[in-house]
């Protein structure tokens, strides 16, 4: 919903304002309190980064903590991105040279808090570079693409930590959703390379029966899961947490890899120090 939202102030996008922070939020919390099925708003600007491509020109972070008339008792949270430059702001801005999105070029950073243990699937934490990875297993390029980078890296466990967090997209691949869960089950019952063979599974991406699910992937990992093992408290916490994680950092897309903290948009800085 607060989606819908930040779409619908595209059109008083341009206004007066001034280069701080302050007067933005100001702003947004007069215009987004306007919309009538909200019932509380939390905002917050999370961080203010400079735009390399724009003199005076600021990305603003925000964080939108909202309770919906309709559900009270559900707080939605979401991230999102303005721009100012202290005389208007908007939602979107486009660079005519590259053509490209300028949103794209403005991420939360990856905070050290993020590197959990339980996200650490190969490599030795105190390794030289740490290389965090969103993937949905179901998603086409994840699958020709995150298995090879992990086989990679971790030949070298000194060089690179390997931390991997679950994001399936279930509204294109509804499979993937019981899937990552068992995935979760699965490693906290000791099995091993529970990752990598998790691209092996072979399931329709629009597979909804679970049990249909959960055999092609005990069928893959060599496990003996049943529908209530993906259930537990412990695998819901490590799912809700890589939920949490990609929500924090903003991720909208599969895979996604931050290197060193930041995001890495080729996707193949690790190559460079193998």
């Amino acid at each position: 919903m607060l989606k819908l939202l930040a779409t619908s102030l595209l059109l008083v996008s341009f206004v007066n304002a001034s280069t701080s922070g302050e007067k933005v939020k100001e702003y947004l919390e007069e215009k987004y309190s306007e919309n009538t099925n909200i019932k509380t708003l939390q905002l917050e600007i999370e961080e203010e980064v400079a735009l390399k491509e724009l003199k005076d020109w600021k990305a603003y972070i925000v964080v939108l903590k909202a309770t919906l008339k309709k559900k009270p008792d559900n707080l939605i949270q979401q991230k999102v991105i303005w721009f100012s430059n202290g005389e208007v702001i908007t939602k979107e801005l486009t660079s005519l040279k590259t053509e490209e999105s300028l949103t794209d070029s403005v991420r939360p950073k990856f905070k050290d808090g993020y590197y959990k243990k339980e996200n650490l699937i190969y490599g030795n934490n105190n390794a030289e570079h740490k290389v965090a990875i969103f993937s949905d297993p179901l998603c086409p390029f994840c699958r020709s693409f995150v298995p090879g980078a992990i086989e990679d890296m971790k030949k070298q466990p000194k060089k690179f930590a390997i931390y991997y967090y679950h994001f399936p997209l279930p509204s294109i691949h509804p499979a993937s959703v019981p899937l990552v869960k068992a995935a979760v089950a699965a490693e906290l019952k000791g099995y091993k390379n529970v990752v990598l063979n998790l691209y092996k599974v072979q399931v329709d991406a629009k597979e909804k029966d679970i049990k249909k699910v959960l055999t092609a992937f005990n069928k893959a990992i060599g496990s003996k899961l049943v529908p209530a093992d993906l259930t537990t408290t412990e695998v819901n916490k490590q799912v809700n947490y890589d939920s949490e994680t990609a929500n924090n950092v903003m991720v909208n897309g599969t895979p996604t890899l931050y290197f060193d903290g930041a995001i890495d948009k080729t996707k193949k800085k690790y190559l460079k120090y193998k």
